[in-house]
């Protein structure tokens, strides 16, 4: 039994910016769980929103490394071991998820049978504009061909949000998503703001508030003419109870929810209140977007776009064709 990592400098295809850092290249890790003749991979993604970067990484996974005394063949064994051991929640998906792919190459059954999920056959993505002045809306636009995507994501922060939009509106009458990334920080500023975005095709406004200010969402919710959509809010434990007072639906990112089985019981969650559901991603291969893909049948909205702006995917397990995501020859990692 053999725990492994390696480090991935992933390239991206142009500055990946949001209202509170930017990005030219992300690095990434690749979990590896090997046993009795057959490996399975898990993908890490580190974010700084949650006090996650490569150093951490790194350090987090030599402890979890030396702490591994015993032989897991099952996974209750795993869950045991990780319930005890504060990781972060990136690293905690890539080891559940590599061992997962394993059991299921070990036992040779698919992975939907093992989530006992239903596996999708396409499932439109929405394609993210990161932030960028106004006039180079146009040409990023048309230089990746963004009218093939059913809908699309647009992030912004306060003060070049609606000169991108309006940008936007001239090339393409999409549906829209607004992933303000807790830009604004005034509730009664953005209640003023948010009217000024009705004559576009909205179909939601996501996290623009920090995730702290619980009360202002509450008050939010009541005033604004949009649905909004929780994002940073929901991580690993979410409060259920909280969110569906304070938006309309959740984000589910399996890099946060720290694996397949709590992201599964936080989307059944959020359907049982009504809420409406997303699975997104953070900048991942495909590897780590094969797993997010395999739980979005039955969602109402997917964000699967964080592997099509690298410049060196090494996986190739999906491919993108007219704004549909599906498997490629290669298939699941799980065979």
């Amino acid at each position: 039994m053999e725990w492994r990592i390696k480090q991935l400098r992933l390239e991206l295809k142009y500055i990946w910016k949001i209202s509170r850092n930017a990005s030219e290249f992300k690095e990434n890790f690749i979990i590896e769980f090997e046993h009795n003749g057959f490996v399975g991979q898990g993908e890490v993604a580190p974010n700084v929103r949650y006090n996650e970067n490569p150093t951490i990484i790194l350090k987090a996974f030599e402890n979890f490394k030396s702490s591994v005394n015993i032989p897991i063949e099952e996974l209750k064994e795993l869950m045991q071991f990780l319930d005890v051991h504060n990781l972060p929640n990136a690293l905690r998906f890539g080891i559940e998820s590599a061992f997962i792919h394993w059991y299921c190459k070990a036992n040779e059954i698919s992975l939907h049978e093992f989530l006992g999920v239903e596996k999708p056959s396409k499932i439109a993505t929405c394609y993210t504009l990161p932030i960028m002045e106004a006039e180079d809306v146009v040409k990023f636009y048309e230089t990746y061909e963004l009218d093939r995507f059913q809908h699309l994501k647009i992030k912004v922060n306060e003060t070049q949000a609606l000169d991108m939009l309006e940008a936007l509106a001239s090339v393409s009458n999409k549906p829209v998503m607004i992933d303000a990334n807790e830009s604004w920080k005034d509730v009664e500023a953005l209640i003023q703001f948010l009217p000024k975005l009705q004559k576009y095709p909205v179909l939601f406004v996501e996290q623009p508030l920090p995730a702290h200010l619980k009360e202002e969402y509450v008050y939010l919710k009541k005033h604004s003419p949009f649905l909004l959509m929780a994002d940073e809010s929901v991580l690993d434990q979410p409060d259920m109870s909280a969110l569906e007072k304070q938006f309309h639906g959740i984000n589910m990112k399996l890099m946060k929810a720290g694996g397949y089985l709590n992201g599964l019981r936080i989307l059944q969650e959020a359907r049982r209140r009504k809420m409406k559901t997303m699975v997104g991603c953070m900048v991942e291969t495909t590897l780590g977007i094969h797993s997010a893909w395999n739980l979005c049948a039955g969602v109402d909205y997917a964000d699967l776009d964080g592997c099509l702006i690298l410049a060196n995917e090494p996986f190739e397990l999906l491919k993108e064709s007219n704004g549909y995501i599906t498997e490629s020859v290669q298939g699941s990692p799980t065979h």
